[in-house]
């Protein structure tokens, strides 16, 4: 039985007006908002603001998510997304042409659009407007931090608050953040630790980092279901789609460029190729915007010329974009020190890429079988990876394909199918929270 009312915090995708294309979490936050927004019952849309919670009605929250969605442009066809184009022509690759114009943001439309949704939610009503019993939905960590913005949960005992927890990495690697993020992050996880009728997890990984800091803080355990995140369709490979044919090995790497991803490792690796192969060496693509602390990583890409001839970096990819040039590549180089999930494992399992990544618990859990893992810091044995997986006819890259026949990569449908379930037997059936 579905829950009968469920509010859905719009927070989150609101900021992300502003922004021309999404990030993992944005993308998380837009499958639960259609998803739940696309249900029957009473569904509502809560945004957080100064003034306190402001409810929007379905549809009054659900033109907003596809506003969203819209400034994103996710939906566009490989060939009319031009940063792909410019990528598979930097590839050797070029694309046909459309015979309808790309699109381009619309600086003036999108910032009248955020005026609008201003005054829809300024003119909402508060909290009292939800039903008694409402579970109140949080899957992304905006405003935990600030968690006087979660106080009237207090004056509402009856609501189910169901938050979801992406990772502890400020907290366990204080390194990798900002000044100052890993106390915030520790307050985000003391909101919830203090509110949550629920907590849901990408991982079991993550669920045991929470567990464990819960339990060395004192604070209380909450029940936690792990739900592995959905990959979208548009991954999976598609009969008749052209293929990217790159004109030589081709490595590709995803996420923010920081720090943690180890993409310093990635380049002084590609540095030691370029010396070895020289014009034979293999190509690197990263696609991701730059991140926090990222001069070392950045000065190679604008100063080393080893980095110019083999190195193409890639910002604004559509998912269609992405999900062609993975289903073109050689491999993905997953590198990093530390991840939640580390969905561009499943995505690039769910085109048919051979994977190595970083023997992490985590990559462990979701690239059980076909992920070929690395000691992050193994730098002659990612250096041996990459020459096997560019050999022509390579054993490496024939025995990582043949890992991913009959995979069946986790997706959204069987997520929902999960969520939905525990909403509903374990969230809404608990009494009013004391």
């Amino acid at each position: 039985m579905p829950v009968s009312s469920i509010a859905f915090d719009l927070t989150r995708l609101i900021t992300r007006l502003r922004h021309a294309s999404p990030s993992g979490i944005d993308r998380v936050d837009l499958a639960y908002a259609r998803h739940v927004l696309g249900q029957t019952g009473a569904r509502f849309g809560l945004v957080s603001t100064a003034l306190g919670p402001k409810v929007l009605d379905r549809a009054e929250a659900a033109a907003i998510v596809e506003a969203v969605a819209a400034g994103w442009v996710e939906d566009r066809a490989a060939e009319d997304d031009p940063v792909y184009r410019r990528l598979a022509g930097a590839l050797g690759s070029p694309v046909r042409e459309t015979s309808s114009p790309p699109r381009r943001p619309d600086t003036a439309a999108r910032r009248r659009l955020q005026a609008r949704t201003a005054w829809t939610v300024l003119r909402a009503r508060g909290p009292d407007r939800l039903p008694k019993g409402t579970v109140y939905l949080h899957t992304s960590h905006l405003r935990l931090d600030r968690p006087e913005r979660f106080d009237w949960l207090y004056d509402r005992r009856d609501i189910r608050p169901v938050f979801f927890v992406h990772d502890l990495i400020p907290i366990a690697y204080p390194e990798y953040g900002r000044p100052g993020e890993a106390e915030r992050h520790a307050t985000r996880m003391g909101t919830i630790a203090a509110h949550a009728a629920h907590i849901l997890v990408n991982s079991a990984d993550v669920a045991a980092h929470l567990s464990g800091y819960l339990a060395a803080r004192g604070l209380p355990q909450r029940p936690t279901t792990v739900a592995w995140l959905g990959v979208e369709p548009v991954f999976q490979p598609a009969s008749g789609a052209p293929n990217l044919v790159p004109d030589r090995p081709t490595f590709v790497a995803c996420g923010t460029i920081e720090p943690r991803k180890n993409h310093l490792g990635l380049l002084n690796l590609w540095r030691d190729l370029a010396q070895r192969h020289g014009p034979a060496t293999p190509r690197l693509v990263l696609v991701g915007r730059r991140g926090w602390e990222a001069e070392n990583i950045i000065d190679m890409l604008e100063r080393c010329p080893a980095m110019r001839a083999h190195v193409i970096e890639v910002g604004g990819l559509s998912s269609h974009g992405l999900a062609r040039l993975l289903q073109g590549a050689t491999a993905l180089l997953m590198p990093s020190f530390a991840e939640g999930y580390g969905l561009p494992v499943v995505e690039a399992a769910a085109c048919g890429l051979p994977v190595v990544a970083s023997d992490l618990a985590v990559h462990r859990e979701i690239g059980s079988g076909f992920a070929h893992l690395l000691d992050p810091l193994d730098g002659p044995g990612w250096r041996e990876a990459i020459e096997a997986l560019s050999a022509p006819a390579s054993p490496l890259r024939a025995d990582l394909k043949s890992r991913l026949d009959g995979y069946a990569p986790p997706d959204w449908t069987g997520h929902f199918a999960g969520v939905d379930a525990v909403l509903a037997e374990r969230v809404a059936a608990t009494s009013p929270r004391a």
